[in-house]
C-alpha cells in the first residue's frame, strides 16, 4: 500500500501561493443627462405618441377631414391640454427632492419630450386651420414656449462647461475681489500722474462694470469700456514721454484690469444666455395658460 511521505522535522512548511483578494463589485455611476434619462423612456413615449396621433388623424372617419371640431379634434383637444397642464408644473416640482421613477431628473426628460410632442399634437387638432382668433392665438404661444425651452435644453446642454472653464475655479466673487484688489494698486499707481492721464485711470476705476444693460453682457461688446479707452490715452502719452515708469507701471495694471473685465464680462455673457430664455419661457407659459383656458370656454360656449 502507498504511503505518503512523513515531513521532515524542522523542514520550513511549504508558502501557501498568494490569493489576492477578490475586489468587491463597485457600482459605477456614469453621469445621465435628462435626456437620456432610463435609455431615453420618455423621448420613445413621446415618439410612440405622435405616431399613434398621425395615424389616427389619417384613420379617422371624419371628413372631409379631422379638425378641431371634430371627435378626433376634441380628443387631441384634451390630450393637449392636459399635457400642457401638467408640463407647466415643473416649477412647482423642483421644490420637492425626490428619487425613483418621478425624480426630478425623470420629471424633467418627460416634460422635454412630451412638450416636442405637443407640436404634432397640437397642429393635428387645428386641422390646419388658422385665422385671427383666440385658437390661433394659444396655439402660437405654445410654440414659442416650445422654441424656448428648446433654446433652453441647449443652453444646458453647452454652456454650463463654457461657464466653468472661464471660472478657472474662481466664482464670481472671487472675480469682482481681484478687480477691486487691483483697482487699489491702480489708483495708488496714478497719483503721480499729470491731471488728464489721471483723469483717464479714474474714469475706468469709477465706471459701473455691471452698468451696461442685458444688450451688452448678451453681446459682450461694451464700446464705452473706460479702461479701454484709458489704455489708448495712456499709450499716446508713454510715446510722448518714453520712458516714464509712472505711466509704464499704470498701462501694465490697466491691462491686468482689462484682462480681469474680459474674463468677467465672458463669465455675464455665458450666464445671461443661460438664464435669458427663461425670461420668454415662463411669462409665455402663463400667456399660454391664459388662452387656453380662453380657447376651451369659447369652444363649449359658442360651439
Amino acid at each position: 500500500m502507498a504511503t505518503t511521505a512523513p515531513e521532515q522535522v524542522g523542514a520550513e512548511p511549504k508558502a501557501e501561493a498568494y490569493v489576492a483578494p477578490r475586489p468587491s463589485r463597485l457600482v459605477q455611476t456614469e453621469h445621465e443627462s435628462f435626456l437620456r434619462h432610463a435609455k431615453w423612456r420618455w423621448l420613445k413615449a413621446s415618439t410612440i405618441l405622435c405616431l399613434v396621433c398621425v395615424i389616427g388623424y389619417f384613420a379617422a372617419d371624419v371628413e372631409p377631414r379631422p379638425n378641431g371640431g371634430s371627435w378626433y379634434g376634441y380628443t387631441l383637444g384634451t390630450i393637449g391640454a392636459g399635457l400642457i397642464v401638467w408640463l407647466s408644473l415643473l416649477g412647482i416640482r423642483k421644490r420637492a427632492m425626490t428619487a425613483g421613477k418621478w425624480s426630478l431628473k425623470a420629471w424633467t426628460s418627460a416634460h422635454v419630450y412630451l412638450g416636442l410632442s405637443l407640436i404634432v399634437i397640437a397642429t393635428l387638432h387645428t386641422g390646419f386651420q388658422f385665422g385671427w382668433n383666440v385658437h390661433t392665438l394659444a396655439y402660437a404661444l405654445m410654440m414659442i414656449v416650445i422654441a424656448s425651452g428648446g433654446y433652453g435644453i441647449y443652453a444646458y446642454a453647452t454652456l454650463p462647461q463654457l461657464l466653468s472653464s472661464n471660472r478657472d475655479q474662481m466664482t464670481q466673487a472671487q472675480m469682482i475681489e481681484g478687480i477691486e484688489a487691483l483697482d487699489r494698486q491702480l489708483h495708488g499707481a496714478a497719483q503721480p500722474l499729470d491731471r488728464a492721464q489721471a483723469d483717464l485711470v479714474i474714469a475706468a476705476l469709477e465706471q459701473d462694470t455691471f452698468g451696461f444693460g442685458i444688450w451688452a453682457r448678451l453681446t459682450g461688446r461694451y464700446p464705452g469700456c473706460a479702461t479701454a479707452a484709458a489704455i489708448e490715452g495712456l499709450n499716446f502719452a508713454e510715446m510722448r514721454n518714453a520712458g516714464d515708469p509712472a505711466i509704464e507701471k499704470v498701462q501694465k495694471l490697466l491691462i491686468r484690469r482689462q484682462s480681469l473685465l474680459a474674463r468677467m464680462r465672458r463669465h455675464l455673457k455665458i450666464r445671461s444666455k443661460l438664464e435669458v430664455w427663461l425670461f420668454i419661457h415662463v411669462p409665455a407659459t402663463m400667456a399660454l395658460l391664459a388662452a387656453l383656458f380662453a380657447h376651451i370656454v369659447s369652444v363649449f360656449f359658442y360651439w
